[in-house]
Formats: structure tokens, sequence, C-alpha cells
């Protein structure tokens, strides 16, 4: 999967509830990878990305018409100052899709996401040992903050 042709063959958009199935495998994926177990069920998914009010924001990577990755956004605020930020809460890629820029693509649309709901930053935390994504978001401009694991902090022109 190395050659794919990203410009060509990869679409981001956001989540649909045909998606829901999908999502359910990847979002268990992910949290088995961090020794979890998910007790996440469809009904769930379509409750926070699709209910009356929305938990989270979900941006999903399709190549020839199969979702291969996802970013969650969850709201933050800093209410005092009126200012809107967002928590890349997952971001995760299929195993055959992993490095050929999905993810920078999916980085890049939820930084978009995130501006078209008036937010002005964006964080994502990394597991401590996972150097790749650290290197990544360095590289997409993300400053580092880390606390008892590491953060990165990017600021949203508006």
């Amino acid at each position: 999967m190395k050659n794919l042709p990203i410009d060509q063959t990869v679409k981001m958009r956001d989540a649909t509830r045909a998606d829901l199935p999908q999502l359910l495998s990847m979002v268990e994926a992910l949290a088995k990878h961090h020794e979890d177990v998910p007790p996440i069920t469809v009904e769930a998914l379509e409750r926070d990305i699709f209910g009356d009010i929305p938990w989270v924001y979900v941006i999903v990577s399709e190549v020839d018409g199969k979702v291969v990755g996802y970013a969650s956004l969850c709201p933050l605020i800093q209410l005092q100052f009126g200012v809107r930020g967002i928590d890349m809460h997952h971001l995760f890629i299929e195993t055959g899709f992993r490095g050929v820029g999905i993810g920078r693509l999916l980085i890049e649309a939820s930084m978009r996401k995130a501006r078209e709901l008036s937010c002005s930053y964006m964080v994502v935390g990394t597991h401590p040992d996972n150097s790749a994504a650290q290197a990544v978001y360095t590289a997409c401009g993300f400053d580092r903050r880390d606390g008892s694991h590491p953060r990165f902090r990017i600021s949203l022109t508006l």
C-alpha cells in the first residue's frame, strides 16, 4: 500500500450513519491496541456522533469507497476567554493504509473542521512510546506541550 497515489484516491469527509459498522471496528481496534476492553456499541456511536446533541465530530478517510481511517474531534472551551478549541481524541488508520500520508490528510481535515467550528486551537495527545505520531504532529506544525503524557497544540488562524 506504500505506493498509494494520495491526491487521487483518498477522500476526506464527515462520517455518515452508513459508516458506523466500520467505525465501530476501528474504534475497537484502537482500544485493543491500547489494551482497553471496549464496551462501545453501534448505538452508542450513533448517539455520540449523530444524536440531537452530537458529542463528537468524526471525519473519515475513504479509499475506493472503503473507510480506512478516522479522526474524532471533541469540543473544548476556555469560557472565561471566549475561546473555542478542539481535541483530536482519536486518529486511526487501518494497518494496510499506514505510512502513505492518510494520517496527515486526516489532521489537515480536522484542522479545517475546527476552523469551521470557530476553534482557535487544536490539541492532541499520544502514548509516550509513540514517537512516530509525535514526529508527525511536530512536522504538521504542532508545538509539544507535555504533561503526564506527550501533548501537542497548534493555533488555528480564523
